[in-house]
């Protein structure tokens, strides 16, 4: 298959909202793929890469050769291309890299290389979400969609079951099963902007819920077979080696089968849970990771949900049961904090007590629901105060995929009161609603002061009012510091740019952080 029929279905699937519309495009192109191409074209209809890391940064995309009159690379020869750019390393390196950057763009259209561009810098939204890609899988192979997710569930990942289902249908779905080492995707939470919220949406007025610690945290899911143990984060790397003191924990369980799911964490001295960078930095290898481990100290793991024990498969049962296992298993000391009640106001009192001791909220969960992997449903629901910051837009990106033609990743800085100048924190896209991307890209081509094929700077005028979940140390910006999560709340017309929050204002997050 030819890229530009990947991208001829990128751009229908960006064009529209319909999901239907979405899923037969996809469909028909995963139908045209050779059997050896099928995990490429699935990677490449959801808008990612199969390589983790290129190595390649968007300022390395600015000047591209021309692009070439007619379509003629196929997916294969790019993935092959990518693979080889993503293994330069040491002496000579850029410059080889730089030349293959050139030369497999030089064999591309332009669309081809604006294709190439947004999924090598992650900046490629055209609407494909996974869940979307399993549903065109399902019918372009003819089975089930609850067949393919399913499977996905297990696999821990889409591709290896998009071949299964094209080349071997219903009977290679089925070779997929929750195994111990084989690491599936993690169950996620949607969110509520308070408990009431959550509790109404989970139905707690009628029925007990759950309401666990939310903890700032690495997600991890471990995997216990005899004395082996493994370890994954949220994305399934394999951090076993990182983290002894957890593995240690999990071989100790008295069970000789077990999958968990659950948190890692950093303490202080004082026994409160330090700064989420500090504890993730722990996954990190070399210096930084040994310097994080000597300054918190051991690592200690909080358990929350139990999906197999020994032989028993418990992904399906309620997730009473999975608790019932779960408590019977693993130590009071090693599971997240949880309160079971049908009463609100003991719940508001349990996240109270979670704020209180340096926890970043609450999880409220059913307790009939099965544990659903690789989902974000509404068996789950977060509940996090939110921080907000008053910013500075500094600069603006210019959108791709469905946002083509409008400003969308803003640049955030914070008020310098010694200079008078501001001081970069990061960028965001997230929250943008339609009418805001057309709204600030009028805005910010009036604030426009220089401009290049990626990137319009802008007068630091406007004041955007940001939420996020944290503030973390950085060496990428220049204040030393950088917003976790940060997403548009609304533009402030009423703040000019010398009422912005201050760095200054933005540190102390960290310091209380």
């Amino acid at each position: 298959m030819r890229l530009a029929e990947v991208v001829a279905t990128s751009a229908v699937v960006a064009s529209t909202r319909s999901r239907k519309a979405k899923v037969a495009a996809l469909a028909q192109a995963l139908e045209r793929a050779e059997p050896e191409e099928i995990e490429t074209v699935t990677a490449y209809l959801s808008g990612a890469l199969r390589q983790r890391r290129v190595g390649v940064g968007w300022r390395s995309l600015t000047e591209l050769p021309a692009p070439a009159g007619s379509p003629s690379l196929g997916v294969s020869e790019v993935h092959e291309g990518l693979d080889a750019i993503s293994r330069f390393a040491g002496a000579g390196s850029q410059a080889a890299r730089s030349a293959a950057v050139a030369e497999l763009f030089g064999q591309a259209t332009a669309e081809e290389q604006s294709w190439l561009r947004g999924a090598i810098t992650g900046e490629l939204r055209q609407g494909a979400s996974d869940a979307l890609v399993q549903d065109a899988v399902a019918a372009a192979a003819g089975v089930p969609v609850a067949q393919v997710r399913r499977a996905a569930m297990f696999a821990g990942a889409t591709l290896p079951v998009a071949v299964a289902a094209l080349t071997g249908g219903t009977a290679a779905l089925a070779e997929f099963r929750l195994q111990v080492g084989r690491p599936v995707l993690p169950m996620l939470a949607s969110s509520a902007p308070d408990l009431d919220g959550a509790w109404q949406k989970l139905g707690g007025d009628a029925a007990p819920l759950a309401v666990d610690h939310k903890l700032d945290g690495i997600r991890i899911q471990a995997h216990k077979d005899g004395d082996r143990v493994l370890l994954v984060t949220r994305s399934l790397e394999d951090i076993t080696d990182r983290l002894p003191d957890v593995v240690a924990v999990v071989r100790a369980l008295p069970a000789e089968r077990v999958v968990l799911d659950g948190e890692a964490l950093a303490l202080g001295p004082d026994g409160r849970p330090r700064p989420f960078q500090e504890t993730a930095s722990l996954t990190s290898t070399g210096t930084a990771g040994a310097a994080a481990v000597a300054r918190a100290g051991a690592i200690t793991p909080y358990f929350f949900d139990l999906l197999l024990r020994d032989d028993t498969d418990l992904l399906d049962a309620p997730a009473s049961e999975r608790w019932r296992h779960l408590e019977e298993l693993v130590p009071a000391a090693q599971r997240v904090p949880r309160l079971l009640t049908d009463d609100a106001d003991a719940a508001r009192d349990f996240l109270a007590g979670a704020i209180a001791a340096g926890q970043e909220g609450v999880v409220v969960k059913s307790t009939d629901a099965p544990y659903a992997a690789g989902r974000r449903g509404s068996a789950w629901v977060k509940v996090k105060p939110v921080h907000t910051l008053d910013l500075v837009v500094l600069a603006v990106e210019r959108g791709s995929g469905r946002r083509r033609g409008w400003l969308s990743n803003i640049h955030l800085g914070a008020r310098d009161p010694e200079t008078g100048s501001f001081v970069m924190l990061g960028k965001t896209f997230k929250g943008m609603t339609d009418e805001m991307l057309a709204w600030q890209t009028a805005r910010f081509e009036e604030l426009a002061t220089e401009r290049d094929d990626w990137v319009v700077r802008v007068r630091p005028e406007q004041v955007v009012e940001i939420a996020f979940d944290g503030i973390q140390t950085s060496s990428r910006y220049p204040g030393g510091v950088a917003l976790r999560f940060a997403r548009v709340l609304r533009y402030r017309d009423d703040k000019t740019a010398g009422e912005a929050d201050t760095i200054d204002t933005v540190r102390s997050f960290l310091a209380t952080g």
